[in-house]
């Protein structure tokens, strides 16, 4: 397949192709010309690498993933990873929650809601300690 059909298969650019490719996770067969060609086999490449992205690994941790052997996924690399997606989704619940009670609360003023200012606490401790983090 050359580049083109490629890219209207996978819905990704030709330029993240290239990319891709320059990065070593994927790998064209040949050219004709400037134009280049993929077996069938990049489809599966690619819809790992989106799958990869999705939960939110780094292009340089995916790329650790394909080798002279073929694929070989790191199972520690997919349970540490698991666990900060199980972090993010409670830390997404927790903010959602906290939406619909100052959609919902009956307090005059958010910042007379005991609930809310809790909410507000958490936030802002949370927001300065990873600022923190980024500063040493």
């Amino acid at each position: 397949m050359d580049i083109g059909e490629v890219s209207k298969i996978t819905n990704l650019p030709p330029s993240t192709l290239r990319y891709y490719e320059d990065k070593g996770l994927i790998k064209s067969v040949g050219r004709v010309g400037l134009r280049r060609f993929f077996d069938s086999h990049v489809l599966d490449q690619l819809s790992l690498i989106s799958l990869g992205r999705k939960v939110g690994f780094s292009l340089d941790e995916i790329a650790t993933v394909f080798t002279a052997n073929g694929p070989e996924i790191n199972r520690e690399m997919l349970s540490q990873k698991a666990d900060e997606l199980d972090k993010k989704i409670a830390e997404l619940l927790s903010m959602r929650d906290g939406l619909r009670h100052a959609a919902a609360c009956d307090s005059a003023s958010h910042f007379t809601c005991p609930k809310f200012l809790r909410i507000l606490n958490v936030a802002g401790k949370n927001r300065f300690r990873a600022k923190n983090k980024l500063n040493r």
